[in-house]
């Protein structure tokens, strides 16, 4: 871990972009090595691209426990949302609600909402009670009834860090019959994940965060019944188990995750992040994760100790890897993260609300230092 300060140890942004000791220069010769394999007159790129994409999909895979040929890349959690919603069997969401909550990733609740009329859905938003910071347990569930086709879950929120209870609201849905799809953003690579226990028919998730890997490199998990039903709409020659069969009337989908696929796949991303997947599965899970715990503890130690309000469960199980704390009206936030950028702490806002997220760069120390900068900021 780095020890000077502007190197790393009042880092705070993990919920955006994680970062970690080498990655410029890993990502650097990831690239380079690229560049060498595409940029060569012979002929050999597919095998070298399509090797090392298959790396990124198996590391995934291994993280987050999913079984062979259940995982794929995407863009990003919008366009592997879109992919699983096209795919799903004709009628699935028609005459039935889509549930999700109204701390969600925005972008999903776009894209939702701009497919309701064309699959037939209606789109329920799980609202945030009054003077609350995040979609309690009990209101989606009091939502979830049996017209439910589909169920959108955000493990850990991007706005508050609350993280939900799968397991009980797994064991709900399944009670109601509906499909159920996590999306794990803001919680992979820091906190274990199974999407087999318990089991869900889809999960998306992105590299950027505490994988620590570049944009671009999304992936989709899909249940293996799930995917036996499903016929994607978008769908290209690297959707069949062959992709270079060029027979027009002889097209059939792989009968593996390949067949979220379409045309070619938008693979520089996955190659860019494959070394930080190598990096963080190579560390230990439970070293990362009591990393982030101590850290958390002494800054919400400090935050609560200049009065400020935590916009965060204050119980650490019941959240990610993020504190959110609300400043005072009368301090805008975006001075205050300016101000902080100035001595080389990083961390950004939402409104009035600052959001922190210590990973492996930062320190005791830089966290001593963010407290310290704070206390001056606010008096």
């Amino acid at each position: 871990m780095s020890t000077l300060p502007g190197k790393g140890d009042a880092y705070l942004l993990y919920h955006s972009i994680g970062q970690y000791e080498g990655k410029r220069e890993d990502m650097t010769a990831a690239l380079a090595g690229f560049a060498d394999v595409w940029g060569a007159p012979n002929g050999d790129q597919w095998g070298d691209v399509l090797g090392k994409r298959q790396q990124f999909i198996d590391l995934w895979a291994q993280l987050i426990h999913a079984p062979k040929g259940t995982v794929t890349t995407t863009e990003s959690v919008t366009t592997g949302l879109m992919a699983v919603i096209g795919a799903l069997p004709e009628g699935t969401l028609r005459g039935k609600k889509v549930l999700v909550s109204e701390d969600g990733f925005p972008s999903l609740h776009f894209l939702l909402t701009g497919l309701s009329q064309r699959f037939g859905f209606t789109l329920t938003t799980v609202p945030i009670r009054q003077g609350g910071h995040w979609v309690e347990e009990e209101d989606m569930m009091a939502e979830w009834d049996e017209g439910v086709a589909l169920a959108l879950l955000t493990w850990v929120s991007s706005t508050s860090s609350h993280r939900l209870d799968i397991p009980r609201l797994v064991a709900h849905g399944r009670a109601m019959g509906s499909l159920i799809g996590v999306d794990l953003t803001q919680g992979a690579g820091l906190l274990p994940y199974d999407v087999t226990t318990p089991k869900v028919d889809f999960a998306l998730s992105t590299s950027l965060k505490w994988m620590c890997g570049t944009p671009g490199a999304g992936i989709i998990y899909m249940d293996s019944d799930l995917l036996a039903r499903s016929e994607p709409e978008m769908r290209g020659w690297f959707s069949q188990d062959n992709p270079f069969s060029w027979a027009l009337d002889a097209f059939a989908f792989a009968d593996d995750a390949r067949r979220l696929d379409s045309g070619t796949p938008s693979s520089v991303s996955a190659l860019a992040s494959l070394p930080a997947m190598q990096w963080r599965m190579a560390q230990d899970d439970a070293a990362i994760a009591a990393g982030n715990r101590a850290l958390t503890t002494l800054l919400q130690a400090g935050l609560e100790g200049m009065g400020l309000q935590l916009a965060s469960p204050s119980d650490p199980e019941k959240r990610g890897g993020s504190l959110m704390v609300i400043l005072p009206d009368h301090i805008p936030a975006a001075d205050v993260v300016a101000a902080l950028r100035e001595q080389q702490i990083y961390v950004d806002n939402r409104s009035q609300i600052l959001r922190m997220s210590p990973g492996v760069m930062t320190t005791e120390a830089g966290i001593e230092r963010t407290l310290d900068a704070l206390r001056a900021l606010l008096v």
